[in-house]
C-alpha cells in the first residue's frame, strides 16, 4: 500500500532577532525534529527517516518557509533510499523552499539513493526574494554497493524575484535518454552532487567559473549565484568535494 506524506516547516525571527519554529509538521515516514543550532539565534530541523520511504507509489512532499530575517538550516538524519515497492508505478517525492526578504536557509539533507528496481521523480522548487540567501545542497548515489541504479529523475528550478535562475532536469536508470552512463556523461562514476549557492554579495563580487579538479566545476550563474557540479566514485569523495568548496565560499557567501 502506497503513503502520502506531508511535512511543513515555517522558521520566523522573533523581536529579540531568534529564529522560532511557530509550524514544525509532520506525518508518516518525515519526521521532523528540533536540533541543535550551530550559531546562536539560528533554527535548524533535522528530518529522520520512520519508515522505509519512498517506495514505488508513495507520494512525499516537504515544503519550507524561510520568513523574513530568518536563519534555518534544515538537515537529515540518514540518506533516503528510493526503494521499488508493492506498486509498479513510479514514487514522488516533491520539495518546495520559500525563502523571504533577508531570510538564510542551509537546505543540506543526507544523499539520496536510488536502489535497483526504484523508480523516483524527485522535484525541488525554490522561490527566493531579492534579499534571501541560500545554500542548497543535492547528493545521488546510483545504486547501493554493488547493485545497478533504479530510475531517477531529479529537477531543480530556482526563481529569484520572480524570474528564472535555475531551471534544470537529470534523469539516470533504465528509461533515461541513451548516453547517461557514458563517458560523455557519468564515465562511470556512481556518486553525483550539486552545491548552490545564493548571495546578493556575489552581486558586487563572487567567484567566477573554474574547474575543481577533473570532475568537478564551479559555474558562475546569472545573478548573485553560483552552481557547484561534481561526480565521483563513492558517497564519501563526493562530499568531501562539496564540503572543501563550500567552506571555499563561506566567507563571501553564507556563514
Amino acid at each position: 500500500m502506497s503513503v502520502r506524506a506531508d511535512a511543513r516547516i515555517t522558521a520566523v525571527r522573533d523581536g529579540r532577532g531568534v529564529t522560532t519554529l511557530p509550524v514544525l509538521e509532520s506525518d508518516g515516514p518525515l519526521a521532523l525534529r528540533r536540533t541543535r543550532a550551530a550559531l546562536p539565534g539560528t533554527a535548524r530541523v533535522t528530518v529522520v527517516g520512520a519508515m522505509s520511504a519512498p517506495l514505488g507509489g508513495d507520494r512525499l512532499a516537504v515544503e519550507v518557509r524561510a520568513g523574513q530575517g530568518a536563519r534555518l538550516t534544515v538537515d537529515s538524519a540518514a540518506a533516503t533510499v528510493a526503494l521499488p515497492g508493492p506498486e509498479d508505478v513510479p514514487a514522488h517525492y516533491g520539495i518546495a523552499l520559500n525563502v523571504e526578504e533577508g531570510a538564510e536557509l542551509n537546505w543540506l539533507p543526507e544523499q539520496l539513493i536510488s536502489a535497483h528496481g526504484s523508480e523516483l521523480l524527485m522535484t525541488t522548487t525554490v522561490e527566493l526574494a531579492p534579499t534571501a540567501r541560500l545554500m542548497l545542497r543535492e547528493e545521488q548515489v546510483l545504486g547501493r554497493h554493488g547493485e545497478a541504479t533504479g530510475t531517477l529523475l531529479s529537477r531543480l528550478t530556482v526563481r529569484r524575484c520572480g524570474r528564472p535562475l535555475l531551471d534544470q532536469q537529470l534523469a539516470y536508470g533504465p528509461g533515461a535518454p541513451g548516453g547517461w552512463d557514458g563517458p560523455a556523461v557519468l564515465g562511470g562514476h556512481r556518486a553525483i552532487g550539486q552545491l548552490l549557492v545564493v548571495d546578493p554579495a556575489f552581486d558586487d563580487k563572487g567567484p567566477e567559473t573554474r574547474l575543481l579538479g577533473s570532475t568537478a566545476v564551479l559555474t558562475r550563474l546569472q545573478g548573485p549565484a553560483v552552481l557547484v557540479t561534481a561526480l565521483a566514485a563513492d558517497a564519501r569523495d563526493l562530499r568531501s568535494v562539496l564540503d572543501r568548496t563550500a567552506a571555499g565560499l563561506a566567507g563571501h557567501a553564507i556563514s
